[in-house]
C-alpha cells in the first residue's frame, strides 16, 4: 500500500516536471517591448546593515540608463553602518537626486513594510520600485519595468531573480535551490493560474494600485507581506505580471545554522500564508519521493533513475532557460543533495509557529501575521 501511495506521488512528480519545463518556455516566450514614454521612477531602498556586497548592490541603481529617477534610503538608526555606504555613493553620484530618511523603531511587527510607508510618503514619483538591499541589477532594469507598464491596466509587476551566493557551501546550496525549484513554482504557478502573489526582492507599482490595497498599512503585520500585496492587487482587479527583468539576489554567505534558521522561517512563513500551496509542495519534490519509493519497492531502481532525468530537465528549463544562471551550470551535480536539503526543511515546516528574524523572535499567527514575542 505504501508503494501504491508513493509511486502515485512520484507520478505527480514527474508531471510537475512537464509542467515546469512547460512554464519555463511559455515565460521566456515573452518578447520585452521598448517604452514610448519614460515616467519618472522613485526607487524605494530599505536598509539595515551593511550586507555582503551592498556597496556594489546600490551603485547598480544610481547607474541606471533612464532619464530621470530617484532613490530613497531608509534605515531605522542614526548608527546604521549602511549610512556610510549610502552617503560615499550619493556623494559620487549628485546628479541622482536622493534621500535618507532615519525611521526610528517600527510601530508594529514588519519593519520593512514601515520603511517602505515613509519612503513612499516623500516620493515624488507615481512610479514605484521597491527593491531589497541584496539586489544588483543591470543599467536597464528601470526602461525595462517602464516598456511593462506602458500598458496602462499593469497595476504591479514583480521580478523573477536569479540567485548568487557568497562564499559559502550552505549559501551556495540554497542558491542551486532557488534558481532551480523555487522559481520552477513560481513559474508552473503564473502558467496555471496567472499571477496572484508577487515577490519580495523587487517590485514595481503604481501609486494608486498601493492606494487601492489599502496602502502599505494593509500589509504591516504580516511577515509574507510581497506575497499579500500581489495578491490583494489580483483580487481587486489590478493587472499583475511576472516581469521579464531578472534581477540578481545576492543572498550572501550563510553557515549551516544560519542557513537552517532561513530556510525553518521561510517555510513556515509560506506555510501560514498559504497552507494548501504548501501542502501542494510535495510534489516539486521528485528525488526525495523517487527515493522513498525506491526504498519501499527496490526492484524499481528504473524509476530513480528516470525521476533524474525529468529532474535535470526541470533544472535546466528554469536555471537554463528562464534565468540564464551559470551557478547551475557550473555546480549542477549540487541539485540531487540540495533537493534532499529542500525537502528535510519542508518537512520541518510543518513544525513550530516561531520565527527569529534580525535577532528578534516572532510568533506566527495563522492567518499569515506575525507578532513580538521578546524584546
Amino acid at each position: 500500500m505504501i508503494a501504491i501511495v508513493l509511486a502515485a506521488l512520484v507520478a505527480g512528480s514527474l508531471v510537475y516536471c512537464v509542467l515546469t519545463v512547460l512554464a519555463a518556455l511559455r515565460y521566456r516566450s515573452v518578447i520585452p517591448t521598448t517604452a514610448v514614454e519614460r515616467p519618472p521612477i522613485s526607487i524605494l531602498k530599505p536598509l539595515a546593515g551593511v550586507d555582503d556586497g551592498l556597496e556594489d548592490n546600490l551603485r547598480s541603481f544610481f547607474e541606471q540608463q533612464y532619464p530621470y529617477f530617484e532613490i530613497l534610503f531608509a534605515v531605522r538608526s542614526a548608527s546604521d553602518p549602511a549610512i556610510e555606504v549610502v552617503e560615499r555613493l550619493r556623494a559620487r553620484y549628485p546628479a541622482i537626486p536622493s534621500r535618507l530618511i532615519i525611521t526610528g523603531e517600527p510601530p508594529y511587527p514588519n519593519a520593512k513594510v514601515y520603511s517602505l510607508d515613509l519612503m513612499l510618503a516623500a516620493a515624488s514619483h507615481d512610479l514605484i520600485v521597491m527593491a531589497d538591499s541584496d539586489i544588483r541589477v543591470t543599467p536597464a532594469m528601470l526602461a525595462t519595468l517602464a516598456a511593462e507598464f506602458a500598458d496602462p491596466a499593469l497595476g504591479m509587476a514583480t521580478c523573477p531573480y536569479r540567485a548568487v551566493p557568497g562564499p559559502s557551501f550552505w549559501s551556495t546550496l540554497e542558491a542551486v535551490g532557488l534558481n532551480t525549484e523555487f522559481i520552477g513554482g513560481v513559474l508552473v504557478a503564473r502558467m496555471l493560474d496567472g499571477m496572484k502573489f508577487a515577490l519580495g526582492p523587487t517590485i514595481a507599482a503604481r501609486r494608486a494600485t498601493l492606494a487601492g490595497i489599502g496602502g502599505f498599512d494593509a500589509v504591516k503585520d504580516f511577515l509574507a507581506e510581497d506575497f499579500v500585496m500581489g495578491n490583494r492587487a489580483a483580487e481587486m482587479g489590478y493587472g499583475v505580471i511576472l516581469s521579464s527583468y531578472v534581477i540578481e539576489h545576492r543572498i550572501g554567505a550563510q553557515k549551516l545554522g544560519a542557513n537552517l534558521r532561513h530556510r525553518l522561517r521561510w517555510n513556515r512563513s509560506t506555510r501560514r500564508s498559504r497552507p494548501w500551496g504548501y501542502v501542494g509542495q510535495l510534489f516539486t519534490n521528485p528525488l526525495p519521493l523517487a527515493l522513498l519509493f525506491w526504498a519501499a519497492a527496490p526492484e524499481w531502481w528504473v524509476v530513480v533513475a528516470l525521476t533524474l532525468i525529468f529532474r535535470a530537465t526541470a533544472g535546466w528549463a528554469t536555471a537554463g532557460v528562464a534565468l540564464a544562471d551559470p551557478l547551475v551550470r557550473r555546480l549542477w551535480w549540487l541539485v540531487p543533495l540540495q533537493d534532499l536539503a529542500s525537502f528535510a526543511a519542508w518537512l520541518g515546516g510543518f513544525f513550530g509557529n516561531t520565527i527569529t528574524w534580525r535577532g528578534r523572535k516572532y510568533y506566527l499567527q495563522a492567518d499569515g501575521r506575525f507578532t513580538l514575542v521578546n524584546r
